[in-house]
């Protein structure tokens, strides 16, 4: 059986992008590690957070639309992100949440305590504590990575089957309400399928849009397109999208699942040391940057309102 590692990124759509920017740099203290443009839609920014050599399993990204409207959270979606911080260190995060003025609960599942609260465009986060080798700037209660993820399902017996018989995940715990699924990687391994049926969720702004799961190399991730197909999924082609290459397919829950590469990451257009500081465009676009450039809000810019 394939196995995938586990959470490759996970992307979600938001609004105004200087607000997200604020957000995650700022407040949660993660690192801006590309500035791009969405391949599909090359008028909207595409940004990528996570520490600082842009790890998978550590990364989250953007899809900023300002003036959109909210999206409606439900079945189909992840319902929540979860980030994995160091052992001692959520009361550090109830203080600085509260410094920032963002309210938060702590919640219990399967055994675990979580700290939940939304980013400044609605999307569910929380943080839950971790035993893993402390990789961000500060090693004492910085973000290490994703834990992993919160799926809400239309169907979640058919989600369970995807994550488990294609993905490779194995079943470690259950109760009423939830069913654990973990991976071999020591980041983004855990995903806690919701076991109620949701009405399907709207995408738009403080949603997720899909979640992307690991694979090694060029080779491998032709050997997952294969296998996705043998287990009855439609499948896309392999798409180039500059740092990784991926494919897609809707399990039968009704969420979107990409598989992504782990090479050839994001150093390929700007050394580590600069990750995120200048807007990198794919080769098919560079001939209109001057055009982009003009419908994008600057990064860097104070929010007004």
């Amino acid at each position: 059986m394939k196995k995938t590692k586990g959470i490759h990124h996970i992307t979600a759509i938001v609004g105004d992008p200087r607000e997200n920017l604020h957000f995650y740099e700022t407040v949660l203290g993660l690192m801006l590690v590309k500035q791009t443009v969405n391949f599909d839609d090359p008028g909207t920014y595409h940004l990528y957070f996570g520490n600082e050599t842009a790890d998978p399993g550590t990364i989250i990204t953007f899809f900023p639309w300002p003036g959109a409207r909210k999206g409606k959270r439900g079945g189909g979606q992840v319902g929540t992100t979860v980030y994995a911080v160091p052992e001692g260190s959520l009361s550090f995060w109830e203080k600085r949440l509260r410094g920032f003025g963002i309210s938060f609960q702590y919640t219990e599942r399967l055994g675990e305590r979580y700290l939940g609260f939304e980013d400044v465009h609605g999307l569910h986060l929380e943080f839950t504590e971790r035993k893993l080798p402390q990789r961000s700037q500060d090693e004492s209660v910085g973000i290490l990575g994703f834990s992993g993820a919160v799926l809400l399902s239309v169907v979640p017996e058919k989600t369970i089957r995807a994550l488990t018989e294609t993905m490779g995940y194995e079943k470690i715990q259950e109760d009423e309400t939830y069913v654990r699924l973990r991976s071999e990687a020591d980041l983004g391994n855990i995903i806690d399928v919701d076991k109620r049926r949701y009405e399907r969720g709207e995408f738009s702004v403080g949603t997720v849009h899909h979640i992307a799961f690991r694979s090694q190399d060029d080779e491998d991730h032709l050997s997952w397109q294969s296998h996705v197909a043998d287990k009855g999924h439609y499948v896309t082609e392999v798409k180039d999208r500059n740092y990784f290459n991926a494919i897609y397919f809707r399990e039968g829950g009704g969420i979107l699942f990409e598989i992504a590469t782990d090479t050839a990451g994001f150093s390929v257009d700007e050394p580590l040391s600069s990750l995120g500081e200048t807007l990198k465009l794919p080769v098919q676009y560079e001939k209109r940057r001057e055009e982009l450039t003009k419908h994008l809000i600057p990064l860097r810019e104070k929010v007004t309102k």
